[in-house]
């Protein structure tokens, strides 16, 4: 079985200022994640849980399969990146989760995705 820290994932967010209309409460962030697998077996990605939080408290879950569309497999070693997107009713809010992964022996385990933020830089000092 391969430990779910062998699994490093890291993300990085940028607000969208075009796609953001702040009189309708609507803030748009893109964030990047890069999956490393650092463990001794090849993975695949097979599903997604999401929590989004936004100012207000609110939270969002989003699940599903895979990522973007994909069910990636990341060998011992190489990592795997994608970019996709998130709305918020308030300038600041945070995602975390976690990603369903399988090893090639077919274990399952689940990949924890470190909480990250979600804000506007005009609304942080």
């Amino acid at each position: 079985m391969l430990p779910p820290e062998s699994i490093h994932i890291t993300a990085e967010v940028q607000y969208l200022p075009k796609s953001s209309d702040p009189e309708q409460d609507q803030f748009a962030f893109a964030y990047h994640i890069r999956i490393t697998n650092e463990g001794e077996q090849t993975v695949q990605l097979i599903n997604r849980y999401w929590l989004i939080t936004d100012g207000n408290g609110t939270h969002k879950e989003v699940a599903g399969s895979g990522v973007v569309g994909q069910q990636p497999q990341i060998a011992p070693g190489e990592s795997y990146e994608y970019t996709s997107g998130a709305m918020l009713e308030t300038p600041v809010g945070t995602m975390q989760g976690h990603y369903d992964m399988q090893t090639a022996s077919g274990e399952t385990f689940q990949a924890h995705i470190p909480v990250f933020t979600l804000a506007d830089p005009k609304q942080v000092n």
